[in-house]
């Protein structure tokens, strides 16, 4: 089944929201904010890359399922991203590339189709 369209707008204003915080500009936003924002936007990744042959975790808010492929569905997959909350925002709106974040070692990424740099940024300021 595919994912369910996320309102473009609700994701804009929940990522929007915690973009003070990416930026240096202000705390790590209370927990529901933060968690809005990383949920909205990995669903937002799922939607633009149908599928179930990578799974991409940000704990403790949410995993997906995406991209075309092999579909898993026992055990680990063999294709995983994880990562943490701040890294996956940065990821989404642009402000870290994702081959810097692979060289900085801010996310893990296992497997032949874990490569989600084609994919980034999923919302654009």
């Amino acid at each position: 089944m595919p994912a369910k369209p996320v309102d473009p707008a609700e994701m804009r204003a929940a990522v929007q929201a915690v973009l003070p915080w990416l930026h240096g500009e202000a705390d790590q936003p209370e927990r529901p904010v933060l968690a809005a924002a990383v949920r909205l936007s990995l669903r937002t990744l799922e939607h633009i890359a149908p599928g179930r042959s990578v799974e991409v975790r940000v704990p403790p808010f949410a995993a997906v399922q995406c991209v075309e492929g092999p579909r898993h569905t026992r055990g680990t997959p063999p294709n995983v991203v994880e990562t943490d909350p701040r890294t996956w925002l940065e990821l989404a709106v642009g402000a870290l590339t994702w081959p810097d974040a692979l060289d900085e070692a801010r996310v893990t990424a296992s497997g032949t189709r874990a490569d989600l740099s084609a994919l980034l940024p999923v919302v654009k300021f």
